[in-house]
This record gives structure tokens, sequence and C-alpha cells, in this order.
């Protein structure tokens, strides 16, 4: 089984990533990081170097590579708006669960972050702009939508609920 978790950036992928993958013992895979590793540069370098349709080109691969793995897998928050990309996840079978945190509370947490090339590229209300823009999308491409709880590991309960996994 395949799990993509996708959502703004700061929605809360990566921790609750960690959760789900322990309670459904699987592992994680972070879409940017395996980026990053491949690259051997950082996702700023690489936006800076290459540029951002570069990146997203080796993102719709990293993505449609792990399609078919029994993985969790966090997506940074460009990968499932491809709608190739969302295509082939759904056509290997996958879960593509989005994460629907509020803008402020995504805003919060990535608004300082300096690994962010996007978020320091663009004020606050460009910012809310494109989380906007992207929800529709994201909603679009989703097979499920999770409402965050209060924690990671309170999200992770609702999504094994959800698809009726067992822990």
């Amino acid at each position: 089984m395949t799990i993509f978790l996708c959502g703004f950036m700061g929605c809360g992928k990566s921790a609750m990533g960690r959760v789900l993958a322990r309670r459904l013992k699987l592992p994680l895979i972070d879409t940017d990081e395996a980026i990053v590793e491949q690259e051997g540069m950082s996702i700023p370098d690489i936006f800076k170097k290459k540029g951002e349709p570069y990146f997203r080109r080796i993102e719709a691969e990293t993505v449609q590579s792990l399609c078919s793995r029994d993985a969790i897998v966090s997506c940074g928050g460009g990968a499932m708006l491809n709608p190739n990309t969302a295509a082939a996840a759904k056509k290997a079978g996958a879960y593509i669960v989005l994460i629907d945190q509020t803008f402020d509370v995504c805003y919060q947490r990535i608004k300082d972050d300096t690994n962010r090339p996007i978020v320091q590229q663009n004020t606050k209300e460009q910012l809310r702009k494109i989380f906007n823009d992207r929800a529709v999308i994201y909603r679009k491409h989703s097979t499920v939508i999770l409402p965050p709880e209060d924690t990671p590991g309170a999200t992770a309960d609702a999504l094994i609920k959800a698809l009726e996994l067992k822990d």
C-alpha cells in the first residue's frame, strides 16, 4: 500500500507521516529529502541553479517512481499539483491524502523557513493566493481529504479509521 500525503507547505505531512509510518509499520519517504539526496544539493540551490521547472520535473519523476512502493510518502507542497503525477498514483492504486490545514497555521509554521524558496520569494498575501489556488487542485486530485486533528497522532488515527486500516 502506498499513501501519498499532500497539502500546502507546513500542513503537517512530515509530522503525521512519521506517526502513520510507525503505526502501519511502513517506511516513510520524504520526496524533498529524496530529491536533495539524488541531486546532491539543497532545494533552494536546485531552484537557484537549475530553476523551478527542473525541480518540478524531478519531483514528478520521484513521486511516480514511488507509486507502487509499500510506503508512506510525504510529498513536497507542489508534488500532487501535477495532473500526470496524481493520475499515475491513482492508477497504481495509491491513496492520495490531503491534509487540509488552514493557511494561517501553515503560514505560522513556514514563514521563517529559509529552506523553502517559494516562501522566501513571496509575501504573506502572495502565499495566501498560492495556497488558495493549490487548495482547489489538491482537492481535485485527492482520494481522501483529512482535516487536521490536535496532534499528528490523532490525525494519523483519523486517516487509519478513514481508510479502515488496522493498527
